[in-house]
């Protein structure tokens, strides 16, 4: 049902009206907790995909320098596709970290405003405590994510060189050229992959530890 209503307020966010989306969820019963939550739930589940994509990225290049025979057109054309699969995934990856820095910004921002609201010094203090411990496991999970995220241009930039390469020089001794590259794409996915997972499980940590406090 929570997802429901975010899709449903969709529109605001796209019309950039971030405020009036936080207003309306309010409305809905869906707090800034809860959107950060889904937020970040959705930037590890894009990690998680692109993990996979530049895996897939990977083999496919592997199959093009290490595989002979075939039509190398084709295999050219196979790269191409598993090349702008990755730059979708990538900017996937950037748009969630955009959405969770925005809504985790107008969190902390209420939480702080809100703290000016207490006549209790006992509660004041324990919520106080309670919001820079949260802001500090945030700024862990953003560090994490981002980390991760600037992994990515270096395969990237690997990957498009070759595409350009071949789709000019589509022939034997180009493949052959390429060859040697493989190890330094392979070394690049591999430090991504592990950069992502060490996002994806603090991404868990996060939400097991906010969903907790809720």
């Amino acid at each position: 049902m929570r997802r429901f209503m975010l899709a449903c307020c969709a529109l605001l966010v796209l019309a950039g009206c971030q405020s009036a989306y936080y207003s309306a969820m309010e409305k809905a019963g869906i707090h800034k907790r809860d959107i950060l939550v889904d937020r970040v739930e959705d930037g590890r589940d894009s990690q998680q995909e692109a993990k996979q994509q530049f895996k897939d990225a990977l083999e496919r290049y592997r199959s093009v320098v290490e595989v002979g025979g075939g039509d190398l057109e084709k295999r050219y054309d196979a790269l191409s596709r598993e090349y702008e699969d990755s730059v979708a995934s990538a900017r996937d990856v950037r748009v969630r970290i955009e959405e969770i820095e925005d809504v985790a910004d107008a969190l902390f921002e209420e939480w702080d405003s809100e703290l000016k609201q207490y006549s209790n010094a006992s509660l004041k203090a324990a919520s106080a405590k309670e919001l820079a411990r949260t802001r500090a496991e945030y700024r862990t999970l953003i560090q994490r994510m981002k980390a991760a995220e600037q992994r990515i241009e270096p395969v990237l930039s690997v990957l498009r060189d070759q595409v350009l390469f071949l789709k000019h020089n589509l022939n034997a001794r180009a493949i052959s050229a390429l060859h040697g590259e493989y190890r330094t794409l392979q070394g690049n996915v591999d430090q991504l992959m592990a950069e992502m997972q060490r996002a994806i499980d603090e991404a868990d940590t996060f939400v097991r530890r906010l969903q907790a406090k809720g």
